[in-house]
């Protein structure tokens, strides 16, 4: 497995750097902004190989549910008016799709979330800036956060830092995520996994979701796309 091996990121960054925080025992997964604006391919965010980040997406989702672990859905959204974007919709004017009366529906989650699934509404790159993210991963009991979603330089990679600033290892999913271009993807990954989070594969991920939960959670179901 990848974070078992001397990391990809220690070459690039050197060996003051890209030491492991390790998975806990009680992890949980956390889906990032996995909305039609990314995954469609008129969306005003569309992302050139969301079909791949979707589908391992779906199966980490379904892992995490076999194995009794919470699943957590970020997703950004705003007041009709964005009084409450602040300067983030200011520099990213395309935002406004994500506002309560914007037209297009680009706020759909790809993936349908369960009924007892928490959804994480935000307003900002990081899903626990200004969200109860942190309290409600704290008393599940949760240690270990599995990270999927877009984009890997954005949200992706605000919440896999702040995780870590909260006391939670962050596991970063390389096949789960995506972004605009593969130097992009690849880059931040890189910077990621030398300070601030584990970039772990798909399999590494899957087996330890997969494993059984000292968390109490409702029967799982498996995860299906919308259509």
């Amino acid at each position: 497995m990848r974070s078992q091996e001397t990391p990809e990121s220690a070459g690039v960054h050197g060996s003051a750097f890209s030491g492991r925080v390790g998975w806990g025992s009680r992890p949980a997964l956390l889906v990032i902004d996995l909305v039609r604006a990314y995954t469609e391919p008129d969306g005003p965010f569309a992302l050139p190989a969301a079909d791949a980040v979707v589908e391992t997406t779906a199966a980490l989702v379904a892992a995490a549910r076999s194995g009794g672990h919470p699943v957590l859905w970020a997703t950004t959204r705003y007041a009709p008016d964005m009084a409450d974007g602040g300067l983030f919709a200011r520099k990213v004017p395309a935002l406004r799709a994500f506002a309560e009366d914007a037209d297009g529906g680009w706020g759909e989650q790809t993936l349908t979330p369960d009924p007892e699934d928490v959804i994480v509404v935000k307003q900002y790159a990081s899903a626990f800036f200004g969200t109860s993210l942190a309290s409600t991963l704290y008393t599940a009991g949760v240690d270990t956060l599995v990270i999927a979603g877009v984009s890997t330089s954005g949200c992706v990679r605000a919440g896999a830092m702040d995780a870590l600033n909260h006391g939670i290892r962050p596991q970063v999913v390389r096949q789960a995520c995506g972004d605009r271009t593969p130097e992009l993807h690849e880059n931040n990954l890189a910077d990621l996994d030398a300070k601030y989070a584990d970039v772990v594969d798909t399999a590494e991920a899957l087996l330890h979701l997969g494993g059984p939960s000292t968390i109490t959670s409702p029967t799982p179901v498996e995860a299906g796309r919308k259509q």
